[in-house]
Order: structure tokens, then C-alpha cells, then sequence
């Protein structure tokens, strides 16, 4: 199959290193846009954070979502997994205060029992027991979770296998929550609209997100990509659909 150069281009350039968890390299200009979801993460937590002495935030990436909740309460710990993201997030958090920790597994959490006042989490896997140990009596968790349906017309349009988890749900999450006693508050669900515009930004995402296609590479992909790179030359873009759910819920 005949490759056009700007085909080839675009696929070269997605060389762009990708650090800490900020996609303003492609979403900034907008190669990549999202529909709204029908609530604002950042504003509950916001709302959440009102007389809170003690709060975390699991999975704070490089930190870049929390940097900008400022003020933030006297004791503030973050956690993160994903190695290449530690320096980035105790660069940019460590001279706010902000205590970053690693972990590896979501059931140790080093915290004593009982730390937190307010435990938030986007994006992040959690265990509800652990959440619950760390948690005063009272006190509040939020998450947003990425659900198992995610852009799952990625995979479709690869060929490649389904998002390894696609099980992972509302469902499954409340259900977690509540075998540990959990009050569920607030429950919502979206499924926004995501588009691609150039297959650049497609590779881009895909590198920064390895779970969506964990065996993704230009060489075996580059007949499917140049399929959709067709689309996106015919239709101005290549649509597929996110899927979100977020859950409140007090111990």
C-alpha cells in the first residue's frame, strides 16, 4: 500500500517524548478535543476541599491537576505509580508542600489509619478496603474512573484486542465501595465524544495511554493507521467515544 508523505511525516514527528500527564502537546492546539461531561471533576473537589484539614490525591500524574487547586489544606499527600511521572509531580508539588509518595500496589497505602479527610481520585485504581482504612470516619472519597468502554473504537479500528479492562464499570465500582460500607452520595456516567485530527495525535495518545493497545507499534499498526488516516482526510476527523463514570461516596 502506497504511503503518502505527510502520512509518513506525521507518524515520525510522534517521536515528541511524552512526560508527566499533560497532552498539552497535541490538546493545547487542538489536534485532539473532547466532548463536556455533565459534571466538573475540579469543581467538587473544589467544593469538597472547604474545611479540610487533611486530603490525597491518588494518582496525581505530574501533579498537574492538583498544582492548581491552591490553596490547599495543611497536610496534602499525593501518591503515584508510573515511575517516569515521580519527578515531574516533586517538581512541581514538593515546594507547595505537597508530600509525593510511590506506591505499587494499591492495597498499601503507607498512610496511618485515619489520615484523611478527603481522598480524591481521577483516573486512578483504588482499593476499597484501603481507601476506607486511610479515611477518617465521616469523611469523603471522589473518583472519576476511565470506564472499560473507553475509545474502544480505537481498538475496533486497529483490530487490535479489547482494552484490557473492559470490565470495569459503575457497577462494578459501587459495588466495591459499598461491600466496605460505603455511603454512595453521587453517581454519574458519560460517554463524550472524542476526536482525533491528524494521525500524529492518534499515535501520540496511544503512546501516552499503553493500556488502550499494550501491544501498539507504528510498524505492525501501519496499515490500519493509514486506514484511518484516510478517514480523517475524508471526514476531518476520527471520532470515537470516552466513557467516564464518577462516584462520591462517604465512610
Amino acid at each position: 500500500m502506497k504511503r503518502d508523505e505527510l502520512f509518513l511525516e506525521e507518524l515520525k514527528e510522534m517521536d515528541e517524548e511524552f512526560s508527566g500527564w499533560d497532552f498539552s502537546y497535541v490538546s493545547g492546539t487542538g489536534r485532539i478535543q473532547s466532548g463536556a461531561l455533565s459534571w466538573s471533576y475540579g469543581s467538587k473537589v473544589r467544593r469538597l476541599m472547604r474545611n479540610t484539614e487533611a486530603m490525597l490525591d491518588m494518582g496525581t500524574g505530574g501533579g498537574e491537576f492538583l498544582s492548581q487547586l491552591r490553596p490547599l489544606p495543611d497536610y496534602t499527600a499525593a501518591t503515584e505509580g508510573y515511575e517516569p511521572n515521580l519527578p515531574v509531580a516533586k517538581n512541581r508539588l514538593e515546594p507547595l508542600g505537597v508530600k509525593i509518595v510511590q506506591i505499587n500496589e494499591d492495597d498499601k497505602l503507607p498512610f496511618e489509619d485515619n489520615r484523611f479527610d478527603l481522598i480524591v481520585n481521577k483516573h486512578e485504581s483504588f482499593d476499597p478496603s484501603e481507601v476506607k482504612r486511610v479515611l477518617k470516619p465521616g469523611g469523603t472519597f471522589l473518583t472519576q474512573q476511565v470506564g472499560g468502554l473507553d475509545c474502544l473504537q480505537i481498538n475496533e479500528a486497529l483490530h487490535a484486542k479489547e482494552n484490557q479492562y473492559k470490565d470495569w464499570n459503575l457497577t462494578e465500582a459501587m459495588n466495591g465501595l459499598k461491600a466496605q460500607e460505603f455511603k454512595v452520595v453521587t453517581i454519574r456516567e458519560d460517554y463524550p465524544v472524542q476526536r482525533f485530527f491528524d494521525i500524529g495525535a492518534l499515535v501520540y495518545y496511544l503512546k501516552a495511554i499503553p493500556w488502550q493497545v499494550p501491544d501498539f507499534n507504528l510498524e505492525d499498526y501501519q496499515d490500519e493507521l493509514y486506514s484511518i488516516n484516510e478517514i480523517i482526510k475524508d471526514r476531518g476527523y476520527f471520532e470515537v467515544r470516552q466513557h467516564r463514570f464518577l462516584i462520591q461516596a462517604e465512610r
